[in-house]
């Protein structure tokens, strides 16, 4: 969200959440940071350590809210029930609907992350399951700014390649 209001900032590292001199921890980071091995919820000290030449910025939450909904919005039109994470991840439940959840998938113009991010100009990924598991584990596989979905059928020979740390969040 940060990128969009500021345009310049944009191809480089940059670190939301505060100095790097400042106890705290990352809320977010850009894909340039993220290559120095930033991630969120790292100590600010550390992403100082891991980039110095770093962008540090401190964060704007009542603006982060206003955002999230406004990609909740969108979301909704491909499932009645959505559990927004952050500004640019929720779990969408398609278990019910299947021709929604065709739809989701289908085409990267008509895809969920296509529309928000047409929509609001934030970069989105999406994962389409039929638990919030197995989302996650579709969402991080779809990024950057992608949509992967995982039916019933593909499950098994998907996940055979899989670590077990993936399940818990720990492998990026």
């Amino acid at each position: 969200m940060e990128l969009l209001e500021r345009p310049e900032l944009r191809g480089k590292p940059v670190v939301v959440g505060g100095r790097p001199d400042q106890r705290g921890v990352v809320s977010a980071a850009s894909y340039e940071a993220r290559k120095y091995g930033i991630q969120s919820a790292m100590p600010l000290r550390t992403a100082g350590k891991l980039c110095p030449h770093a962008i540090f910025l401190d964060g704007h939450h009542e603006k982060y809210g206003e955002w999230s909904d406004k990609v909740a919005t969108i979301l909704a039109k491909f499932s009645p029930i959505v559990e927004m994470v952050s500004i640019d991840e929720a779990y969408l439940d398609l278990a019910r609907n299947r021709t929604v959840a065709r739809t989701a998938v289908r085409g990267r113009r008509q895809n969920c992350s296509a529309r928000s991010r047409k929509s609001t100009g934030l970069p989105c990924s999406a994962g389409l399951a039929a638990t919030r598991l197995v989302a996650k584990v579709a969402s991080d596989q779809a990024k950057p700014c992608g949509c992967f979905g995982l039916h019933r059928g593909g499950k098994l020979a998907f996940f055979r390649n899989c670590r077990c740390e993936k399940f818990l969040g720990l492998v990026k």
